[in-house]
């Protein structure tokens, strides 16, 4: 039988799913406790009501936008996702090669399958500036320093710095599916789901070359295997992190740094203190603390704290074009997608990541259009109905 083409992120959500291993694609789509943060971060882009215009001439439109100092074709970055790699075969490469096609940047993530040179190369192939690269602050400062020398060295030009792991949060799909858990059960549980995915298994894990963290794999010989990666790692979160991190940060790196994670106006003041270039509200996907906000009720309140001061990014829940115009009129400079590219890079390949984010541009001038602007910088309260 011949199935439909995914074309919405929900589209690609359910292919993946019938492509992936149980155990990758729980941790992918899967949220801490009971995920009701995770649930609300694309409910409560819906309470944002646009104002439909009509007669106004909107034959002119155009996306482009600026982030980071970068020129976009649209006000959109891909988001990093740990382990996205293993979504498709050397999955990291294909995104980056998908996000230069489209004109947006891809960030890398500190605990991607592909590494910095690896994702370089494949970024320096096309005319659009090099990727961005994520970074968890891990206890041992020497490997940061080491990694962001490498990170500069590889062509990137803007850091983002996650702050919302202090420690991770309670993923119980994990777990439940053996995910970095000893023991005999829990390897027989993973395998017998690999062996469901007879396809994931030849095209990613067997012919995809190695299933290690490159960025992190000189540094660390336990990321060589991601499993006991992910148990490093968790006793490599630093609670102890204050804002003299990220001024010691800010020192370090010469390029553009952003702030991943502020989900508080008082944070957000904070971080443009310390000297950085821009925020991302976030509440990691729904992946740390359930019970907080959705970055869409939080949004508002962080532009009105720093919009002029900052550039204000949002992730969390946005599947769509109309979702990107959304965070554009409550006061974003853009947005970053995290779940929905693995998705279509898990059921389509680079092909399907270059439709779902062809798709994103669409639905956004199609918003455009029917609420009367032109432009990027024409997006604002004025486009949402307030009645």
């Amino acid at each position: 039988m011949i199935r439909q083409l995914p074309v919405t992120s929900a589209d690609f959500r359910r292919h993946a799913r019938r492509r992936l291993p149980r155990f990758l694609f729980d941790y992918y789509s899967g949220g801490a406790g009971r995920e009701w943060t995770m649930a609300a971060n694309v409910a409560d882009w819906a309470n944002v009501k646009l104002r439909q215009r009509v007669l106004i001439d909107v034959e002119g439109i155009d996306t482009a936008a600026r982030l980071a100092g970068e020129d976009c074709s649209l006000p959109l970055a891909l988001a990093p996702i740990g382990l996205g790699g293993m979504a498709a075969r050397r999955g990291e490469v294909q995104a980056v090669r998908a996000a230069n096609t489209a004109g947006v940047p891809f960030t890398l993530s500190t605990v991607g399958l592909c590494g910095l040179n690896e994702v370089g190369k494949a970024a320096a192939s096309s005319d659009h500036p090099p990727f961005w690269f994520q970074l968890y602050m891990i206890r041992d400062r020497g490997i940061v320093e080491t990694v962001i020398d490498e990170a500069w060295a590889a062509g990137c030009r803007t850091l983002m710095f996650t702050v919302d792991l202090p420690m991770p949060g309670p993923r119980h799909r994990d777990p439940r599916n053996g995910m970095a858990e000893p023991g005999l059960h829990a390897k027989l549980l993973k395998i017998s789901q690999v062996l469901a995915r007879p396809g994931w298994l030849w095209n990613v894990a067997l012919k995809g070359g190695p299933m290690s963290l490159g960025t992190m794999n000189p540094h660390v010989p336990a990321a060589s295997d991601p499993d006991s990666f992910r148990r490093w790692i968790d006793t490599q979160f630093d609670p102890t992190v204050t804002w003299a991190d990220i001024e010691w940060l800010r020192e370090k790196w010469k390029g553009k740094l952003l702030i991943k994670g502020i989900l508080d106006e008082r944070d957000a003041k904070a971080a443009v203190d310390a000297g950085v270039d821009g925020i991302v509200v976030s509440n990691h996907g729904g992946r740390q603390l359930d019970g907080v906000a959705s970055t869409a009720a939080k949004l508002p309140a962080i532009v009105r704290e720093v919009g002029d001061r900052s550039e204000v990014l949002v992730d969390g829940g946005i599947r769509g074009g109309i979702d990107v115009f959304r965070a554009l009129a409550l006061g974003a400079t853009g947005v970053l997608i995290g779940r929905p590219w693995v998705w279509a890079l898990a059921a389509a390949g680079e092909p399907g990541l270059n439709r779902l984010l062809a798709g994103f541009r669409e639905e956004l001038r199609l918003a455009m259009a029917l609420t009367g602007v032109n432009r990027i910088e024409d997006i604002g309260p004025d486009c949402l109905d307030r009645d």
